[in-house]
């Protein structure tokens, strides 16, 4: 498997996916910094976080788990929450399997890995600008690594900093903050603007208002309702992909 582009083009292809993800990052990074130090906070110890970081790399599923293992709830609780926490990736590769079925096996897994959800939602930009712009697989690898980069780089340092980080510091906050400013275009800046919008708004409010459920499940099931609202106004347009499979 091909590691690091090779020629001109597919090193422009990774350096435009990079260059898109680059303004999101320090929003990315401030989360990725909360979500360290809640690890440890929650009483992992250090190797285990970082355990944690590298092999899930999923910050709602991690934050979602986090409670319930602190909670000593049961295994199956916890992966269940993680499970359909991380539902919206299925969604994901569903929308980007025509651009990558093409690819091996090996090489699908790394992608798999490596998306986040600001790296896709950068690539999708791409990809609707223009539909049949050359190596897309490198111009994803170059969104998602800079959206790995700048997540690892803030967890690490959450978790190596969080016994010198006061509460009172409110990273919570900062992160939420960080990550509305990044919500907020892309629930309107693109043509597929309802259903996200929808989405968030049906999952953040039943989140709130199922808060007191126990073992946090208010969390998983305000995901559950998002996904079903964003479901059922999402538009059904199965010209789109006979279109682009046309103008291939």
């Amino acid at each position: 498997m091909q590691w690091w582009p090779r020629s001109g083009t597919e090193r422009q292809a990774f350096k435009n996916g990079f260059d898109d993800l680059m303004p999101a990052a320090p929003g990315i990074f401030a989360w990725g910094l909360v979500t360290g130090v809640a690890m440890v906070k929650s009483g992992l110890t250090i190797p285990q976080a970082l355990g944690m970081t590298f092999a899930v790399f999923a910050g709602s599923a991690q934050l979602s788990a986090l409670p319930l293992i602190a909670a000593a709830a049961p295994v199956w609780v916890i992966f269940v929450t993680a499970l359909v926490v991380n539902l919206r990736f299925v969604i994901y590769s569903a929308a980007i399997r025509h651009e990558f079925a093409h690819l091996s096996w090996r090489r699908k897994l790394l992608i798999g890995y490596l998306t986040g959800d600001i790296g896709f939602v950068k690539f999708m930009e791409r990809l609707q600008r223009d539909p049949l712009f050359p190596h897309k697989d490198w111009t994803m690898l170059g969104s998602s690594v800079g959206n790995w980069l700048a997540w690892q780089v803030g967890s690490c340092i959450g978790i190596f900093a969080a016994a010198f980080i006061p509460p009172h510091w409110g990273l919570g906050l900062a992160g939420t903050l960080a990550l509305l400013a990044l919500l907020i275009p892309q629930c309107l800046g693109h043509s597929a603007w309802k259903p996200t919008l929808v989405g968030a708004c049906v999952a953040g409010t039943v989140a709130v208002l199922a808060y007191g459920l126990p073992m946090k499940l208010g969390l998983l099931l305000g995901v559950v309702c998002g996904i079903a609202a964003a479901l059922l106004v999402e538009p059904r347009e199965p010209h789109v992909h006979s279109s682009m499979q046309e103008a291939r």
